[in-house]
């Protein structure tokens, strides 16, 4: 599973006792101790080593990511923008960013560490008020943000227009086959015979007594990423991976088909 959950895009507001997330986020930046949980609806509990990877500068980053980099410019719209790692990054490059977030919190510790345009909107209400983006930024597996195929597709042409025609979208996700742990593949057969897809998860996020509601989560093999990019008017052009289950996808849209 993921190592590190962005912020989240399953509902349109989050009150203030289910923005776990955020919370965790102002606790690392403030210096208090913050521990991550992540649940999955079959049971299992998972404890990551805390929100670090959520601060990490440039050299720290996976190499997927720090390869991705090439590709970003333009005007960026950086989605699950978190706490501002990759904003903070590419506005050192002068480039333009909007990050965007569901954690009212997360939007808060970004604007104090000098995010420039951090805006609480979630993934499910950006439209053309934005503006014109050329690049869309999503690590951090935030690919999983569009939560299910049907997700997929349809956010997917909505970032289609809102976008340029050479437009590119950087986006991370975990290959979720990449296991031979019993327990996620027991999980991936039961997926199958609900009628979702192997990696599409039902998690929520805790940190001290908060707790976000549960929410799907989509990690996608490199297959599954450019077959749900095609139905969103996208492609994968290319693949960055290092050999580890992480990889990013760099998609680009395909060419209108005459009517």
């Amino acid at each position: 599973m993921c190592s590190c959950l962005p912020g989240l895009g399953m509902t349109k507001s989050l009150q203030p006792e289910q923005d776990a997330y955020g919370h965790l986020m102002l606790d690392w930046f403030e210096g208090r101790p913050a521990a991550e949980i992540v649940e999955r609806d079959d049971g299992l509990i998972m404890a990551n080593r805390g929100p670090v990877n959520y601060f990490q500068p440039l050299r720290r980053w996976p190499m997927p990511e720090r390869r991705a980099m090439r590709w970003a410019s333009g005007r960026v719209l950086d989605v699950g923008c978190g706490p501002g790692r990759v904003a903070l990054h590419l506005q050192s490059r002068g480039l333009r960013v909007t990050g965007i977030d569901l954690s009212p919190l997360a939007i808060q510790v970004a604007q104090a560490r000098g995010v420039r345009d951090a805006r609480l909107i979630a993934l499910s209400d950006i439209g053309p008020e934005l503006g014109l983006f050329d690049t869309v930024a999503m690590f951090g597996s935030n690919f999983g943000l569009f939560g299910s195929a049907a997700g997929a597709a349809r956010r997917l042409h909505v970032l289609a227009s809102i976008t340029s025609p050479a437009a590119k979208i950087l986006a991370g996700s975990l290959n979720p086959y990449d296991t031979e742990d019993p327990v996620h593949l027991a999980y991936h057969r039961r997926n199958k015979a609900l009628g979702r897809m192997a990696g599409q998860a039902r998690l929520r996020v805790g940190h001290r007594q908060w707790a976000t509601p549960w929410f799907d989560y989509l990690l996608v093999s490199p297959q599954e990423m450019d077959e749900l990019a095609r139905r969103g008017g996208w492609r994968v052009d290319r693949l960055l991976d290092d050999g580890n289950p992480y990889y990013v996808g760099v998609l680009v849209k395909q060419p209108r088909q005459p009517r």
